[in-house]
């Protein structure tokens, strides 16, 4: 049995800001990597992890490597597949800023965004790789809101209608026979320790 843990990185200035982020480089502010520190210790308490494997902006790299830290495991790679859907236009926008722009009906325009259906196949690309290359181990996928839920409503079509990923949440997948099970869902616990998150 395959174990992968899909973690949301650690929360961002834009996204408290409500800006779209998509392909854009932003770090994690100081709550942020609080927010990883404590997901970092939650997994150190919870059993052995065999690798980790992030998108490699620098939201998702912070994140992977303050777990790595913590759980003594190197991020092995850093895979471009596991980047978030890219914004096209939208990205470094408000939600209010993109209706001053192009109207309510924005999300019907060609802003260059990244399709859905590609940005799923990259994340379950990357998801039947881990599982040819790696199979048997528990690994974390540290990745980003959007393409988390659009690869796990791709692997698990009847479960996930909707996602709605929180930041540093963490979500378990297990296959086994290639079959997917859902153990754990945008759960985020680790943060309940702390009013400042």
């Amino acid at each position: 049995m395959t174990t992968i843990g899909f973690v949301r990185h650690g929360i961002t200035d834009w996204n408290i800001q409500g800006i779209a982020q998509g392909s854009a480089d932003i770090p994690l502010n100081d709550t942020g990597k609080q927010q990883a520190e404590a997901l970092a210790e939650r997994l150190a308490g919870e059993g052995q992890w065999d690798r980790i494997i992030s998108s490699d902006l620098s939201r998702a790299k912070e994140t992977a490597e303050i777990i790595g830290h913590k759980l003594n495991l190197p991020v092995s790679h850093f895979d471009v597949r596991l980047r978030e859907r890219s914004g096209g236009k939208i990205e470094g926008t408000t939600e209010q800023e993109r209706i001053e722009k192009w109207g309510t009906e924005w999300r019907n325009l060609d802003l260059a965004m990244e399709n859905l259906d590609d940005a799923a196949n990259r994340g379950i690309s990357c998801v039947e790789d881990v599982l040819d290359q790696f199979n048997g181990q528990r690994i974390l996928l540290v990745s980003h809101g959007a393409l988390i839920g659009l690869t796990l409503k791709k692997l698990l079509p009847e479960k996930f209608k909707e996602t709605s990923l929180d930041n540093t949440s963490i979500t378990i997948l297990t296959n086994a026979e290639n079959k997917w099970d859902c153990s754990l869902y945008n759960c985020t616990i680790h943060l309940a320790k702390s009013e400042s998150y």
